[in-house]
């Protein structure tokens, strides 16, 4: 860690509510796109235990309604876990504030950081290690889904707009295929023919939504297994993190997005589309973790359309891997020629299996 870095870390520590003085920070978690840090502080005898964090602005542009999304969010759940008898401190994300009450500070550099009470004795997992983990996931999802059930979903700013607007991705890969600006349009023309073939489909929720048969949400939006904390003693989901992304969606596109990640047989990016397909029996572990979290909280058009949202999910990943290939991977990272290309396909061969098992994942929403 460089000293211009130091620099900086110590500038926000000093902007920040800190109990304490810090004493030792070091790297934290698997994330790639905030720098976090777990921070050390020790007043007297006692230590005190925090994550800080430099928001990557480039990613969320607007930092400061990110936060004021986080603040409204955490506060809420803080008083429903209250009310229910829950610790707040383990149970939610508690923001520090800085020394004159914001949620968050700016560096001389106009980096912009934010502190959290660090939860111990929690983990989180970056692979499922056994099928109740991925129980426990899709019960903490449901959970949170009920909790926030009467939250003004309206009231969030997006902070990546459009991110689970399936038209709109159709849209834009519709025009990567027709500038075909790096050539590459005829290599996948049976990946193109494979999204036209299903463009019809694409609008389903977002129509529903429109029409108000499905009703606007609280949404994670990156409902992975790693953004959940596990608790070391009882083995049971404990607190989601990684807020960043809370925004008003469809609860659906939260639940999908669990399958389309975790009930894959292979990974996201394995070039053998053979070993491509959805583990039925991860998907009902799921999808029963997910609806007694949820408790009654979801209408009869949300759960019939839970099937859907697994589909569209992995159907509109597929597609902006698609369009990163046709544009010139100039947004997923990859490691290798043909990468985005690979991820393409498997989102594409998870999304034709699904539709093969369609009616065992409606018959497992229904016995549910």
């Amino acid at each position: 860690m460089g000293d211009a870095q130091c620099g900086k870390i110590r500038e926000a520590i000093d902007l920040l509510s800190f109990e304490g003085e810090p004493i030792s920070w070091e790297r934290y978690g698997s994330g790639h796109i905030n720098d976090t840090f777990r921070l050390v502080c020790r007043d007297g005898e006692k230590e005190h235990l925090y994550i800080l964090q430099r928001i990557n602005h480039e990613i969320f542009t607007d930092p400061v309604s990110l936060m004021r999304n986080i603040a409204g969010v955490t506060s809420f759940l803080r008083e429903k876990i209250i009310a229910q008898g829950g610790d707040p401190y383990r149970e939610t994300l508690n923001i520090v504030k800085s020394r004159d009450g914001k949620d968050y500070v700016t560096d001389s550099d106009g980096n912009y950081w934010r502190g959290y009470l660090f939860i111990s004795g929690a983990t989180c997992f970056d692979k499922v290690r056994n099928p109740d983990d991925f129980y426990q996931s899709g019960k903490a999802f449901g959970h949170f889904q009920r909790q926030l059930a009467e939250y003004p979903a309206e009231e969030l700013t997006e902070t990546i707009v459009n991110f689970h607007n399936t038209p709109v991705r159709l849209e834009t890969f519709k025009k990567a295929v027709e500038e075909d600006v790096c050539g590459r349009a005829h290599l996948v023309e049976e990946e193109i023919k494979f999204v036209m073939d299903r463009a019809d489909e694409a609008g389903a929720a977002m129509n529903m939504l429109k029409e108000g048969t499905l009703p606007l949400r609280v949404t994670h939006n990156d409902t992975k297994l790693n953004n959940i904390m596990i608790d070391d003693v009882t083995g049971e989901a404990l607190c989601i993190i990684d807020l960043d992304t809370i925004m008003p969606g469809l609860s659906i596109f939260d639940f999908g997005d669990s399958i389309r990640f975790g009930a894959n047989t292979a990974d996201e990016d394995e070039p053998d589309v053979s070993l491509v397909s959805l583990s039925l029996p991860l998907y009902e572990i799921y999808t029963k973790g997910f609806l007694e979290g949820c408790q009654g909280s979801l209408t009869q058009a949300e759960r019939d359309m839970l099937p859907m949202g697994a589909k569209l999910m992995t159907f509109e990943c597929g597609v902006r891997f698609l369009t990163d290939f046709l544009q010139g991977d100039t947004y997923f990272r990859i490691s290798r020629e043909n990468h985005n290309l690979d991820r393409t396909r498997t989102q594409f061969a998870l999304v034709a299996d699904m539709e093969k098992k369609w009616a065992d994942m409606e018959a497992i929403v229904c016995k549910y």
